[in-house]
């Protein structure tokens, strides 16, 4: 690698680094860590008290970027959770995917859309494969985990416990280019509903409660499915994401198995003239919305 090359890497992690991101070193031309597993710790220097991971050596230090990216022309990984971001990562189809498969670009639109929101504008690192990396600030005493699939198919969020690749690093396939935005805008209040974590339930419901709201499970699955059938022209897909909110919450609480939601709801969705690929990205993204929200099962159901 040429001397100009090693140093827009290093470039690459100190304006990271100046705008509050906690970086750590990549393999170089790769994406996994640079920095040594747990089963190899020798439990000297900065884990002298215990083994450090990934997540708790990045640094906004210069020195310490410096020190790190004058032994090797690393890559740039950003810790999101102690840089108070999370990154939304819009993959794109792999070739062991359905051939309907949406990207996730696509599958954002189509989020944005059904949420009745406009497609923020933020901050963008096109990926080498054609994927996109969103970047939002976390609210303040707001510590969200990352997600895989939560938003919707090929959408996953990097949080705590999660990092990017930053722009300016280097793999065969290519670079990681900022493409759109110069700030990172603050998380949309609908994305933050989404991946909030529930809270989880105090207390076990009791025998009855548990009965009569599995009858009543029963009862809304037979409802929202003819609702999602009869449906006219137009407002077909609303309906098939209002009945999937509806019924998430059963699936939550243990009342209904999720493949038996799907089943129905995908068979009323193209009964009702829908494909099957836009019945299946609409639920999925419902239905996750409404199980993440609904873990705490309200007993006046």
């Amino acid at each position: 690698m040429t001397h100009d090359a090693r140093s827009a890497l290093l470039r690459a992690a100190l304006d990271a680094a100046e705008r509050g991101w906690h970086v750590f070193p990549l393999r170089p031309g790769a994406k996994p860590p640079a920095l040594h597993g747990e089963a190899s710790c020798t439990g000297t220097g900065e884990c002298a008290a215990g083994h450090r991971k990934w997540e708790d050596r990045a640094t906004t230090d210069p020195d310490r970027i410096q020190a790190a990216w004058s032994r090797a022309p690393f890559n740039v990984g950003i810790a999101t959770g102690p840089s108070g971001l999370v990154v939304v990562d819009l993959d794109m189809p792999k070739p062991e995917d359905d051939a309907d498969t949406p990207c996730g670009v696509t599958s954002f639109k189509a989020l944005c859309e059904r949420a009745g929101q406009a497609a923020p504008t933020t901050l963008t690192v096109r990926t080498p494969s054609g994927g996109r990396h969103l970047y939002f600030t976390t609210p303040p005493g707001i510590r969200l985990p990352s997600t895989k699939g939560t938003l919707a198919k090929k959408i996953d969020t990097r949080a705590w416990g999660g990092y990017v690749v930053a722009a300016g690093s280097v793999t065969p396939a290519g670079p990681y280019e900022a493409v759109g935005g110069s700030v990172a805008a603050p998380l949309p209040s609908w994305l933050l509903s989404i991946l909030k974590p529930a809270p989880k339930p105090v207390q076990a419901p009791s025998v009855a409660v548990t009965v009569q709201s599995r009858r009543y499970a029963d009862t809304a699955l037979t409802n929202e499915t003819r609702n999602v059938t009869t449906a006219h022209h137009g407002g077909r897909e609303a309906a098939l994401f209002r009945a999937a909110r509806a019924l998430g919450r059963f699936i939550a609480w243990g009342d209904l198995p999720r493949s038996a939601v799907e089943d129905a709801l995908q068979g009323a969705g193209e009964a009702a003239g829908l494909t099957a690929s836009e019945c299946r990205s609409t639920l999925r993204s419902a239905l996750n919305w409404s199980i993440a929200h609904n873990q705490q099962r309200r007993e006046t159901a």
